[in-house]
């Protein structure tokens, strides 16, 4: 990113976004106190709602939907078609935020194909997820108690076993974990709003009879040049999202896609203990640790730009340097399309590469224009710290939006180590760390994944 172009990033919000997260803002306190005490407040948060998608086709029903509610009359129908309004909000916002983005990175980015209507799910589990929702809905986050959650445990067993349904259980699931884990909720000196209500208004839509289109899907075949791993961690669950650039062959621009590996795991698995996690998959981590580009053949790739990941179709290839990979090629790849429903300020993370600024304090600072630096994300499993992402000179990373302001996460670094640049990875402790002091703390606490596939392995040979 050069100096130019981060001053058109950084040069203020698109018109229209600091009103729509008001106006978001606003419904998503409506879920705090909850729709079956709204009061005069809560009754012109909704109808002002309404009116930010007045001119869209959700207008009419948005504006009934809420003065229906607002008179003590809650429906399925009227919570998810203002769900809907919600989330069109927010997809504005999410639409202003990737165009300057685009824009000012000269980025290309792909048309939506649409691959046809998703597999129809059974419809009496939709109801019954509804059902919870509604009721939660209805009471409000305040007012969530231990029988509230649990109540939801019998319809997500069911959609937990029902493959066309994962997607929303797990999504569930996850929404009553964290319900469960913060109660008493009435005693929470701060509730996250946002998140809660981003995860209801996506439940919500998702349980809409039909299921969502899904996106066109294409077999391809050729080089895949990893830029940098995303570690996305839970207590039972990670996720490894590795960005890059796939060179299809036939094709003359390579493609900004991303390929995905997740694992369960148990609460006292973490840092660089979560590695063992993804030994199955030797190519992945090779290309990882080695740096090295993956050769993929007959792979599918959706899109939304994920390329699904099949060990028997990736294969190992040559040493590619992901910052010689950005700096050559980066700037020509074509950006995939976001899936509808992806649409969400909180989703953007566009891979970049920055090079030759100055640190202050969280701040990267290009010829005078400034943007912070995440360091909140940086995963504890790689070599990556704050005291190396400040004391660096060179940065591939995801540009993300996040608290009103763009940010970037840092995925690998430049730093001068000993009087020598150095390029550190958050992928390069993937066969193991190459700090000896990192290593000597791993061995002393045991290989946690290895006991208990071993435990776990004896009960089910009983």
């Amino acid at each position: 990113m050069l100096a130019t172009q981060l001053a058109t990033l950084v040069g203020g919000a698109p018109a229209g976004v600091p009103e729509s997260l008001d106006l978001v803002a606003g419904f998503d306190a409506c879920l705090v106190s909850g729709f079956g005490r709204l009061g005069d407040d809560g009754g012109a948060a909704l109808a002002a709602l309404a009116a930010g998608v007045a001119g869209t086709p959700l207008g009419e029903r948005a504006a009934e939907a809420a003065a229906k509610l607002a008179a003590g009359s809650v429906s399925d129908d009227q919570l998810t078609v203002l769900a809907a309004a919600r989330s069109a909000l927010l997809g504005a916002v999410h639409d202003g935020l990737l165009d300057r983005a685009d824009g000012a990175l000269s980025r290309t980015r792909a048309e939506w194909a649409d691959g046809g209507a998703a597999p129809e799910a059974p419809r009496n589990l939709l109801e019954g997820c509804r059902s919870w929702l509604r009721e939660l809905a209805i009471t409000g986050w305040r007012g969530v108690d231990h029988d509230l959650v649990s109540s939801s445990a019998q319809v997500l067993e069911a959609m937990l076993a029902e493959p066309r349904l994962r997607r929303l259980a797990v999504l569930i699931d996850g929404l009553a974990a964290e319900l469960r884990g913060s109660a008493p909720i009435a005693t929470m000196d701060e509730l996250p709003e946002r998140r809660w209500a981003d995860l209801w208004s996506r439940a919500m839509l998702l349980c809409q009879a039909g299921g969502w289109p899904a996106g066109a899907a294409a077999t391809v075949s050729g080089r895949f040049l990893p830029l940098g791993v995303d570690v996305v961690e839970h207590a039972t669950a990670v996720q490894l999202q590795v960005h890059g650039l796939l060179e299809v062959r036939g094709e003359s621009a390579p493609r900004l896609v991303r390929t995905s590996l997740a694992a369960a795991k148990v609460d006292t698995i973490v840092g660089p203990a979560i590695w063992p996690l993804f030994d199955a998959h030797p190519v992945l981590i090779a290309a990882l640790t080695e740096r090295r580009s993956i050769e993929f053949t007959d792979a599918t790739l959706l899109a939304s730009g994920d390329l699904l990941w099949a060990d028997e179709r990736a294969a190992a290839g040559a040493e590619a340097d992901p910052f010689v990979t950005a700096r050559l090629h980066l700037a020509g790849a074509t950006a995939p399309a976001v899936p509808p429903l992806d649409r969400h300020p909180v989703r953007l993370g566009e891979p970049v590469l920055v090079e030759n600024y100055a640190v202050d304090g969280d701040e990267l600072v290009l010829d005078g224009h400034r943007l912070t630096l995440a360091l909140d994300r940086l995963p504890a499993l790689g070599p990556l710290t704050p005291e190396l992402v400040t004391g660096s000179t060179a940065c591939l990373g995801l540009l993300r939006w996040d608290d009103g302001q763009w940010a970037l996460q840092p995925l690998a670094i430049v730093a001068t180590v000993k009087r020598k640049p150095v390029a550190m990875h958050v992928g390069d402790w993937a066969s193991g760390p190459t700090d000896p002091k990192v290593a000597k703390a791993v061995k002393a606490a045991g290989d946690t994944v290895a006991v208990l596939r071993e435990r776990a392995g004896r009960l089910l040979r009983k």
